[in-house]
Formats: C-alpha cells, structure tokens, sequence
C-alpha cells in the first residue's frame, strides 16, 4: 500500500506551508513573552514595603492576580469617567506623619506588602494630588484622576 500526504494529515499540512514551524515560531515567541513580563513584574522595595506595580496588558493583569495572595494591599491608578489605566504616579505612604516609602509606578496597579498598619496615601500624577487611606488587607483601593 502506497501512503502518501493525504494518508498522513501532518505531512499534508507540513507540505502546505510549513504549519508546524509556525506553530513552533509561536510557541517560541510566547515563551520569550513571558520571559519579558516576568522581567517587567519583578518586586521593588521602598523603605520595609515590597512592591510591584503593572497591570496594562491582559497577561500582567493575570499574572498581578496570580501574585495578589502574596501582597496584603492594592491601589489602582484611573483617570476620568473611563478608568483609563495611568502610571508613572509619584506615591508616597505615611504613617503618623512620618513618610516611610516613596516610589513611582510602572503600571496601573500596585501590589504592596510591608508592615501591618494604616497608611496615608499621597499620589501625584502630572501635578495633580490625590490622598487617600490605605490599610493592610486593602487591596481595591482606587485612585482616580
């Protein structure tokens, strides 16, 4: 018996245009993706506070909520009546009056772990300032510009 492409339909789609190395070249790229968003969401420190702020595409979204039971609070970043993702936001915590973490954003949405407490929250976005109160287990808290 005679096979031929058709007998095999992986050697039919292979003759038709190389799918496999396509498929290939896809899974390379989205290894190489996540390499990228891994580098992109790594922990910062400010003061005894870790954080990590991200969150513009659907995969740091995911991977933010992945990472969300290691952090104890959370604030997004919004402008106007949309919620339009903002970063680049100067924040800065206090406690008691006394600043105790300065840092700027990369991305809309910060996860933040340090000392258990509540913290006032002071937020810049392009002169603008916003305030508000932030507290260990908080992890809605949004900011909107």
């Amino acid at each position: 018996m005679k096979k031929n492409s058709t007998s095999y339909p992986f050697a039919s789609r292979m003759a038709k245009g190389g799918t496999v190395a396509a498929i290939v070249a896809a899974a390379a790229m989205a290894i190489g993706t996540s390499q990228a968003l891994a580098a992109d969401l790594q922990p910062q420190t400010a003061g005894p506070f870790t954080y990590v702020c991200g969150g513009v595409g659907e995969d740091e979204q995911q991977a933010l909520r992945a990472e969300s039971r290691n952090y104890d609070m959370g604030v997004l970043f919004t402008q106007g009546a949309r919620g339009e993702y903002l970063s680049d936001v100067d924040v800065t915590l206090s406690r008691g009056g006394k600043e105790v973490a300065t840092f700027r954003t990369n991305g809309p949405r910060c996860l933040i772990k340090g000392p258990k407490g509540t913290y006032q929250v002071k937020a810049d976005y392009m002169g603008n300032t916003k305030r508000a109160t932030l507290s260990a287990g908080q992890r809605n808290l949004q900011m909107r510009w």
